[in-house]
């Protein structure tokens, strides 16, 4: 995958580093390459459900967003991204020190791009559990750039 945009990797960086939610939920961009994003999300007691999981609400946010932005990777400088369409199973309880998700590209177009977002969770050990897959529909906002 080539990117259209020879600064992608900052330009993701500021984008996601504008976002209001991910910094309220506490996630960390930890890598960026052509149609790849990876995002952290330690996890805490604020972030669980009723159960004592993560609640599936942040495995939810953060496989969007590295989806999301690994479409950006392969986006013009000048344009932003919106989600049009984001499906997601939840595939085991959530639950350890964080939540990882890793978002790749599966098809670029010119309007649309199609991304993943596989989200496992780590234990302590470093232990890895899948705990959601991610399927997606991501919109090319021509001359939209993201936050710099």
């Amino acid at each position: 995958m080539t990117p259209r945009d020879p600064d992608y990797a900052a330009r993701v960086a500021r984008g996601f580093a504008a976002q209001g939610f991910m910094a309220l939920l506490g996630a960390d961009l930890v890598s960026v390459a052509p149609g790849a994003v990876e995002i952290a999300l330690p996890l805490r007691p604020e972030l669980s459900q009723h159960h004592g999981y993560a609640h599936a609400g942040a495995s939810w946010a953060i496989a969007d967003t590295a989806a999301g932005f690994a479409a950006q990777t392969l986006m013009a400088a000048s344009d932003g991204v919106l989600t049009v369409e984001l499906k997601i199973n939840l595939l085991a309880p959530a639950q350890g020190a964080r939540l990882i998700a890793r978002g790749r590209v599966e098809r670029a177009g010119r309007r649309l791009t199609v991304a993943r977002a596989d989200v496992v969770a780590v234990a302590q050990d470093g232990r890895e559990t899948a705990v959601a897959l991610a399927l997606g529909t991501f919109m090319t906002l021509p001359g939209l750039a993201d936050a710099d």
